[in-house]
């Protein structure tokens, strides 16, 4: 069974008079271990489809499942409870909690999921140690470069071991090597861990890098 599945997937935006058909009728299915992107020219509709995938914004008709179970009917609720356990994201602005040490925003998924002090702690710590920042555990963000904060996003987005890894643009603020360097890392996650990676894109260095390309134009899948 894929991990995520849309069916004839549309979204309508509507400013006054003007109506946008960001998505028209996508289908695409995203099996487990996959390492995929989204790519397409501006305006072509792939964040808007990561964050329906995401459930952060709501379909205008169609269907988004994440392993079989439809998350378009859900309540806010449910939906919240669902984006918590069963899918990570990584944002290009990066959204890490200024205030909060790299080990705090790591620890901050799973303080909602109600983890114990101590588990929080042991599996925060290891996860960055795993994505190279064991010296940068008490730093917060504005003591952290652009491809730190990065590894940081990575590092919360991965540590509950989510279903899927919703990246969005995640290499648009950073110069080339070090957005290099964290494809590297994400791909020996997906490797070594087996975690499932749907990028979106326009960066051609992680579109060779994904095993699968998927590309929109005008809101519907063109290959």
């Amino acid at each position: 069974m894929p991990v995520v599945q849309t069916e004839n997937l549309k979204k309508v935006y509507r400013d006054g008079a003007v109506v946008v058909n960001a998505l028209n009728g996508v289908d695409i299915s995203i099996e487990k271990e996959e390492f995929a992107a989204i790519a397409g020219p501006s305006g072509s509709g792939k964040t808007t489809l990561l964050n329906l995938i995401g459930g952060l914004d709501t379909p205008s008709g169609g269907e988004v499942l994440l392993e079989g179970r439809s998350i378009t009917k859900m309540g806010k609720g449910e939906l919240s409870k669902l984006r918590l356990r069963n899918l990570g994201f990584i944002f290009q602005s990066y959204n890490l909690i200024p205030v909060l040490t790299a080990r705090e925003n790591v620890e901050f998924v799973m303080l909602l999921q109600g983890e114990d002090k101590k588990t929080r702690r042991e599996k925060a710590e290891a996860i960055l140690k795993e994505v190279g920042l064991g010296e940068c555990l008490h730093r917060r963000p504005d003591e952290l470069s652009g491809g730190q904060q990065q590894r940081v996003a990575v590092a919360r987005a991965i540590v509950s071991e989510p279903k899927i890894v919703l990246a969005d643009e995640p290499t648009a603020n950073l110069d080339s090597k070090t957005g290099e360097e964290l494809m590297e890392l994400m791909q020996n996650l997906n490797e070594k861990r087996g975690m499932t990676f749907l990028f979106s894109t326009h960066d051609r260095m992680v579109m060779d890098r994904a095993r699968r390309l998927i590309l929109l134009k005008d809101g519907k899948v063109a290959s």
